[in-house]
């Protein structure tokens, strides 16, 4: 596999934050290539510390696009005076990732985005993620559901409410707004974004035939989930290979 090599860091910084600021970098301008992105909206994080109090996030209503590894933001969720600061992050972003961070010690990375088909199965009456088809069985019984929308999370209580959601799980759809996934690394929530984007697709394409769906036995999807675990490093290998992709394209974003 092909390792892609992080640009020289600055002063600023050490090499092993400067590598996690590359890939944060990288995931959002990804985002962008896949069209996920939502105007100067949606927030992904990356935790530094190991408790998740200090992580990196992209700075408010800075579009994907123009986002770098210099200029993420470098936050302390016990600091209660960030939301003073000039620099303050997006206030919505602010309570739920600081939040999620700090309640979750599986969050190390949140990305948190509205893509098209995600959304859309989020905004269904029962917006489960039903194993139809090799990729879809991926999520079976795997995702957190949150059904109580009622506005934007501004609010640390809401961080918490979906902290508490979420549970042990990396995945959530959120009714009525969108989808939010946390993982280890970058590579594994960017992964797992990505084919849980590809699985709602399949689904509101099957949706759009009127046809009643074939969905798996849970003995057939169970299996097939848990074969999707042990499938080894491959998203460690398609992120590594994307940095590739977006180095042939632009590499700004590791600047």
């Amino acid at each position: 596999m092909n390792s892609v090599a992080p640009l020289k860091p600055t002063h600023r910084f050490d090499s092993s934050e400067w590598q996690m600021r590359v890939d944060l970098a990288a995931a959002f301008r990804l985002a962008v290539k896949h069209d996920w992105h939502e105007a100067v909206a949606n927030h992904f994080s990356l935790a530094t510390a190991n408790d998740g109090s200090k992580f990196l996030m992209n700075p408010k209503w800075m579009h994907f696009t123009r986002i770098n590894a210099t200029n993420l933001l470098h936050l302390d969720a016990n600091d209660e005076a960030t939301m003073n600061r000039p620099d303050a992050p997006d206030l919505t972003a602010w309570c739920l990732h600081g939040r999620l961070h700090k309640n979750l010690p599986q969050a190390r990375c949140i990305l948190h985005v509205h893509p098209k088909y995600a959304t859309a199965i989020a905004s269904l009456e029962d917006p489960e993620i039903k194993p139809i088809d090799q990729t879809s069985a991926r999520y079976y019984n795997r995702v957190a559901y949150d059904l109580g929308y009622t506005g934007m999370a501004s609010s640390d209580d809401e961080g918490d409410r979906l902290a508490r959601i979420m549970g042990n799980k990396s995945i959530m759809m959120m009714g009525n707004h969108g989808v939010l996934i946390v993982g280890r690394s970058v590579a594994e929530a960017y992964d797992k974004l990505y084919y849980l984007e590809r699985a709602c697709q399949t689904l509101v394409l099957a949706y759009s035939t009127g046809k009643p769906l074939h969905v798996m036995s849970h003995d057939v999807a169970e299996r097939t989930a848990r074969e999707w675990e042990d499938y080894g490093e491959q998203d460690v290998a398609h992120f590594e290979e994307m940095k590739l992709v977006l180095n042939a394209q632009d590499a700004g974003y590791a600047a």
